[in-house]
């Protein structure tokens, strides 16, 4: 690095400024002399006075000690008093002197001569001079003309020390005051012509050295701001130079880094904004630095509202008190984010982040909804335990008639009729279990294909409860209530017939004696709607919304004594379903059910 010369150093540069300073300096040292001036002068201007007080109190405590003729032939203490003011207190510094006995009453002031003979005021403090033998000072401001005033209090004894009297007087020191703003006011013009030199020779130095850095400054806000293509002016070869080109050195260098840097950035954007999963990243802290949108959707928090806080407060995992370090080990945790009227869960994977020096440095969670999978899973193992439960019941029935005939009951003419008919009852609900079963696994594979056609709903509601009217119990009355007029629906006739034959079937299971069944039928904007409503016991509810559920029975010993599957409302709600149609339930417990399913009106489009 080539050498730089004393002047054309930066050293040479904080030399001057160094020069300012000490002129600054010179200015404080006046100041400091204008402080120490104005305490001589009060000093000066307090001993003159003390020692005119001494002479004065010396001259009245004479006139005081004297003796007097008691047939008042001499002159009396107030003329004494008199001429000793007139002699010695007489000065253009006085504004007043007053001269106190110890009754304090005034024997003589060079003010009003009305004076003499009154008591001092209360609110003085000559009586607690006079009586305590102290001597008081204070400087006060006259209210009305604004001018500040000695105030000295000297109190005379006698040479017992008794009490005689005090000395009243205050001095005006304007003139003190005065001399201290005229010398005030010619440091203060050296001051201003020292600052204005000053002003000017630091302007020339420091605009030799700011300048540079100014634009240096500037530059560094452009690069801020991302522009990497100016350069910064060289104006010598001192280090400030240097610096300059050291600062278009790094500028290159940062160029090219933030060029990869964004290129890295804007692949990372990229894949986090198309990930079907939610990204967090955070800090060592495990304060939330960083999330995409599924990830925000997946919590339903956007990223301001959970920036800075603390992730497991955001995924609700305080309970736990995982350990940031053991995460990476543990792999993963599901997380319920379920309310009272949703279930959701979430899997959350955790990644711990390094430094350099292998210190934890962040944390990177994935979140994926496994609510559908856990959905799944869990009517899996349903199923399995439901269709094992159904099967193992008629099963083990048959197994013990069986078991029963084979021992001997075959021979018995009353009982191995009953146990024959038991075992074909039992074998025929289990027909019915495997082909409703069926039926739905189709259907879940889509592998039903549905035949509709154009149908009159009317007189094709009306054959279907015929056929119920045939059959079902004289004391249960079926009340319909179906418009006359004609209403075309495109649908599968015998998938709706299931549909109403399983509901119906319910209704006729749970009505009691003497009950009526109600099937309406009424026509809206662009749909059909049936309500099929029975008398019975009515469903809790809590239960109204599982009643379409495969295996669910609100009522499961009666359901299973009246030969049902528990699939028959499962297997009409995938049926409505595939119809685009809408199948839901309302009941009151002790009131009956209400079934509702509602079919699409064919649209003008079709029927042209």
């Amino acid at each position: 690095m080539k050498k730089v010369s004393f002047f054309q150093s930066i050293q040479w540069k904080i030399t001057a400024i160094m020069i300012l300073l000490l002129l600054l300096a010179i200015q404080v040292i006046g100041a400091y002399f204008s402080q120490g001036l104005e305490t001589d002068l009060k000093e000066n201007f307090e001993e003159g006075i003390e020692e005119r007080l001494e002479v004065l109190s010396y001259n009245i405590k004479e006139a005081f000690l004297q003796d007097r003729p008691e047939d008042g032939s001499g002159p009396t203490l107030e003329q004494d008093v008199a001429n000793i003011l007139a002699l010695y207190g007489q000065s253009e510094v006085y504004s007043k002197l007053q001269i106190v006995d110890r009754q304090f009453r005034i024997v003589g002031t060079n003010t009003q001569a009305d004076d003499i003979g009154k008591l001092v005021t209360g609110d003085s403090n000559v009586r607690p001079a006079i009586i305590s033998g102290t001597p008081s000072r204070s400087i006060q401001r006259n209210q009305s003309t604004g001018e500040r005033h000695l105030v000295r209090i000297y109190p005379m004894s006698n040479n017992e020390d008794e009490p005689m009297g005090a000395i009243y007087l205050e001095a005006s020191m304007e003139e003190v005051y005065q001399q201290l703003s005229r010398i005030n006011n010619i440091f203060l013009n050296g001051t201003l012509v020292a600052i204005i030199i000053s002003a000017l020779v630091g302007i020339l130095v420091a605009r030799s050295i700011t300048k540079p850095i100014k634009e240096m400054r500037k530059q560094a806000q452009v690069m801020a701001e991302g522009d990497f293509s100016q350069k910064v002016n060289v104006y010598g070869a001192d280090e400030i130079g240097q610096l300059a080109d050291n600062f278009n050195e790094m500028n290159e260098k940062i160029k090219v880094a933030n060029h990869t840097t964004e290129e890295e950035r804007r692949k990372l954007s990229s894949i986090l904004a198309n990930m079907s999963d939610g990204v967090i990243a955070t800090d060592e802290a495990g304060k939330i630095t960083m999330m995409n949108d599924p990830a925000a959707i997946l919590i339903g928090q956007s990223i301001e509202q959970v920036r800075g806080q603390l992730i497991f407060t955001v995924l609700q995992l305080e309970e736990h008190s995982v350990d940031f370090m053991e995460l990476q080990d543990s792999g993963s945790l599901t997380i319920d984010f379920s309310d009272d009227n949703q279930f959701f869960l979430l899997k959350a994977n955790f990644t711990v982040v390094q430094d350099e020096r292998d210190q934890f440095a962040g944390l990177i969670t994935v979140l994926s909804d496994v609510t559908e999978q856990e959905k799944v899973e869990q009517e899996r193992r349903e199923f399995v335990s439901n269709v094992s439960h159904e099967l193992r019941t008629p099963l083990t029935t048959m197994r013990s008639y069986l078991e029963a005939l084979s021992d001997g009951a075959w021979q018995n003419d009353e009982i191995a009729p009953q146990f024959l008919e038991v075992t074909q009852n039992e074998t025929e609900r289990m027909i019915r279990l495997v082909n409703d079963l069926l039926q739905l696994s189709k259907m879940d594979h889509k592998e039903q294909e549905m035949v509709k056609e154009r149908v009159n709903v009317v007189p094709f509601f009306h054959h279907v409860l015929d056929r119920f009217e045939m059959n079902k119990d004289e004391s249960v009355r079926i009340e319909r209530q179906i418009p006359r007029d004609s209403i075309f629906l495109w649908m599968d006739k015998d998938k709706i017939i299931q549909v109403v034959d399983n509901i119906m079937s319910n209704a006729l299971k749970y009505s009691p004696q003497q009950g009526s069944i109600r099937f309406r039928m009424t026509k809206e904007r662009n749909r059909v709607k049936i309500m099929i409503a029975d008398q019975g016991p009515g469903i809790a509810p809590e239960k109204i919304d599982k009643v379409f559920d495969r295996f669910y029975r609100a009522d499961a010993a009666r359901s299973r004594k009246l030969g049902g599957t528990g699939l028959g409302l499962a297997i009409a709600k995938e049926i409505i379903l595939n119809h685009q149609g809408q199948i839901w339930a309302e009941s009151k417990e002790g009131n009956g059910t209400k079934v509702y399913f509602s079919l699409p009106l064919i649209s003008r489009k079709r029927e042209g």
